[in-house]
């Protein structure tokens, strides 16, 4: 009998390809009653099984079921595109995974996902399926692919999959040699923004933001909808995303990025993807240079939404900022002036089910991901699908996501600047200070606070994601950033002759702009980048804190970001939803420059009776990336606002980060030089 890895799995792989048809290289078989087959192949259901059914290892009965009404799933069709963003997409995906959450136990749920899946869009299924599963209290530790498995098509240039089934085809599987993935395939250098293809166009990057939203769905059942603080999360994931962003174009001699507030503006900068959906060879549309918004007219896809009414919903959502509160569909007051402002403002932006008004408020984030991704065909005369930032698989590749998003995070701040600067109290830790603070790499003699970055070139495994293409493992080669392992070493002295405990939270900011001009405080908070934040014991007296760089709170290692399940070491109680949630780690740092770029690295270790929220251990049950992802079943793990202590403006009289931190002992400020080495080391 096939374990219940086994069976989920074989359904998520190439979704394309019938379910009689064997799956895991051949060795899974599902045993599917002629009842189950398509119109297509009901006739032939005896030579299927003959032709498939004989040399698989493992065989999975399925029983007869009453067949479900699935017209509504109609709504994507089956090799089109499917996209969270897109309401109707939403309505689909919330009500098939109601239907797999109803399921009575693993096996029923086996027998419906079988008969489903032939009949509905593969990437819908695959999030339907993906978000039932980690929600099951009796599957929750199914450890199902990354997006990268099942639709390598998403983050990889076309031209390497007819290499790579060449090889697959003609090459036995212990001689086939891995295909390398270009680098900067979408644009010349003559184009600023290339400098950050790189960064835009990262799996890893790429993959994080398509798991957050796996975890924290926007729409569906309650139950998996409502998350402790997921409105705060929404804000604070996407603000450290946009922070990290521009760090990184200053590195790179660019500017911060303009946010897209006026949507009747023209959009200078151009995306040409050149990538192709697998599941119906259409490539996904190109944006060219000063394309300018409509009104959004797609009546066949059910999007329909003007200008007018992406400008009424911000005006709103900014009056209920400057008013203190918003207006809920009953028409009560909901105050937005208090710590749970954010969270209940994250729903109403994103917009979640959970906001207090979607009617009023609208559904401005979706649908600014909807038009931007639609520019190019806004009424469907030429029946042209979305762009890339219309899908959320795809979407961080594309420069207006950034612009669109900084839009976003600049609303948020217009509620944050509404909120009182922290006091002494809330920011001291009495008779706790921090003495010294060293950054230095994981080897002997390293000089202190300069840490490395370079290409490092990796291998993955893209067999399982392509339908009908040939059977056993088919490998490629990415370039992608890397930073050289290091370590934080922090002296604390607990002055208070009794222990205590305490959090130690880890940040670093720019401290100049692409010009080399220094950033006044006011800027440089906004682009404080969170990178570890954890629980300590201190004793009486001295203390020395070592921590590695690879046990960040905020990222999950390179083996889970690009894993291939079928070859994890990873124990079984390391559950899939959060296993894979986190920022990639190879992206902790920014790039650097050859010189050695200096940045502020900041530490505080504040108190923890002020922060607990329950105890628990970040190294049990993928609790590592607790800081983007939350805990699974539980509350989010610190009591402050998401982003503490730069989440908030402060007094005027505060010019500079050492300004900031020169009243507390608790607090440190240490300069790190961020050196970019410009060659390519391949992965060990």
């Amino acid at each position: 009998m096939a374990d219940i890895n086994t069976r989920f799995r074989g359904l998520l792989q190439r979704p394309y390809e019938p379910t009689f048809v064997p799956k895991n290289n051949g060795q899974l078989y599902y045993d599917v009653p002629d009842s189950y087959l398509t119109d297509h192949y009901r006739p032939f259901g005896a030579a299927l099984q003959n032709r498939f059914g004989t040399n698989a290892q493992t065989r999975i009965p399925l029983p007869n079921i009453t067949a479900p009404e699935l017209a509504y799933a109609d709504v994507v069709s089956r090799r089109g595109g499917f996209s969270v963003f897109q309401p109707s997409h939403q309505r689909v995906a919330s009500q098939l995974i109601e239907l797999f959450l109803g399921q009575s136990n693993p096996e029923a749920l086996t027998a419906m996902a079988v008969f489903v899946r032939d009949r509905v869009n593969g990437p819908l299924f695959q999030y339907a399926l993906s978000v039932a599963l980690m929600h099951r209290t009796d599957t929750r530790d199914v450890e199902i692919p990354s997006f990268l498995e099942l639709f390598p098509d998403r983050y990889v240039d076309p031209a390497v999959f007819p290499q790579l089934r060449e090889e697959g085809t003609l090459v036995e599987q212990g001689d086939r040699r891995a295909i390398e993935i270009p680098m900067n395939f979408t644009a010349s250098d003559r184009v600023d923004e290339q400098r950050l293809a790189y960064w835009r166009e990262d799996i890893g990057v790429n993959l994080h933001h398509w798991h957050w939203h796996l975890v924290y769905p926007a729409r569906g059942p309650d139950r998996i909808v409502r998350k402790d603080r997921r409105g705060e999360l929404f804000y604070y994931m996407h603000q450290q995303t946009m922070a990290r962003y521009n760090i990184e174009r200053f590195a790179n001699g660019l500017p911060r990025v303009v946010a897209f507030r006026n949507l009747r503006e023209a959009i200078p900068e151009a995306y040409f993807p050149k990538i192709t959906r697998s599941s119906d060879g259409r490539s996904y549309p190109a944006r060219h240079p000063n394309e300018s918004l409509s009104d959004l007219k797609r009546v066949e896809d059910g999007v329909i939404v003007s200008i007018a009414d992406m400008e009424l919903w911000t005006t709103r959502i900014l009056e209920s900022i400057d008013n203190g509160f918003a207006q809920s569909s009953n028409d009560q007051r909901v105050p937005l002036d208090n710590d749970s402002g954010i969270d209940l403002l994250g729903n109403m932006v994103e917009a979640s089910s959970l906001s207090v008004n979607l009617q009023y408020y609208g559904d401005l984030h979706n649908n600014g991901h909807n038009i931007l991704g639609y520019i190019h065909d806004p009424d469907n005369s030429f029946l042209e699908g979305f762009g890339v930032v219309g899908d959320n698989t795809t979407a961080m590749r594309d420069p207006v996501f950034y612009r669109w998003h900084q839009h976003i995070d600049d609303i948020f701040v217009r509620h944050k600047q509404r909120r009182p600067a922290y006091t002494g109290p809330e920011l001291a830790f009495n008779d706790v200070a921090v003495d010294s603070f060293e950054i230095q790499l994981n080897k002997a003699n390293a000089p202190v606070n300069i840490l490395l970055t370079f290409w490092q070139r990796s291998q993955v495994n893209l067999g399982t994601g392509l339908d009908f293409g040939p059977e056993g493992n088919l490998f490629a080669t990415f370039t992608h950033i890397q930073h050289a392992p290091f370590s934080y070493r922090i002296r604390v002295n607990n002055r208070a002759g009794a222990t205590r405990r305490g959090t130690v939270r880890i940040f670093f900011g720019p401290k100049t702009n692409e010009r080399a001009q220094t950033l006044p405080f006011r800027e440089q908070r906004r682009m404080m980048v969170e990178l570890d934040k954890f629980t300590v014991t201190l004793n009486a007296g001295a203390n020395t804190i070592v921590r590695r760089s690879d046990q960040s709170s905020v990222t999950i290692p390179y083996e889970r970001t690009f894993r291939n399940v079928a070859a994890s070491s990873l124990t079984r109680n390391e559950a899939f939803q959060f296993c894979n949630c986190g920022w990639p780690n190879h992206m902790l740092l920014p790039k650097g420059s050859p010189e050695g770029l200096e940045y502020d690295f900041f530490v505080m270790v504040s108190d923890y009776t002020q922060d607990r929220v329950e105890d628990f251990d970040e190294n049990v049950n993928c609790n590592d990336a607790h800081s983007f992802c939350g805990l699974r079943d539980r509350r989010y793990p610190d009591a402050r606002s998401m982003g503490y202590p730069f989440d908030r403006f402060t007094a005027g009289t505060v010019g500079s980060l050492l300004d900031f931190t020169k009243p507390y002992v608790n607090m440190l400020v240490t300069p790190v030089k961020v050196r970019f080495t410009n060659t390519v080391i391949a992965r060990a």
